[in-house]
């Protein structure tokens, strides 16, 4: 029977002791500092603030967390992170006129 190696999906190495973005299935957001991780992307975070979905419900501090592998959609650093309007809505109100 062979041995199948078990590597890392995501090299989240790199980002260790620096700002992350977690971006979760539901659309809820949590930025915080990575701290460990496993083979399953279930992720620790200190120092984590959530936010909510679509940016209505107040940012809420949270500390230290653990996000569960199976619930994140996205990981990505938070350096750098600029929100933009979504092009596809424009489309959408243009073709609904006839």
């Amino acid at each position: 029977m062979a041995q199948h190696s078990r590597e890392m999906i995501l090299d989240l190495a790199k980002h260790s002791d620096k700002r992350v973005r977690i971006t979760f299935q539901g659309g809820r957001e949590v930025v915080g500092t990575l701290k460990g991780f496993d083979q399953l992307v279930n992720l620790v975070l200190d120092d984590a603030t959530e936010y909510g979905r679509g940016g209505g419900a107040p940012a809420r501090a949270l500390g230290m967390v653990v996000c569960r592998g199976p619930a994140v959609a996205l990981v990505a650093p938070d350096e750098g992170h600029a929100e933009i309007d979504n092009p596809f809505l424009a489309a959408e109100g243009e073709g609904e006129g006839g």
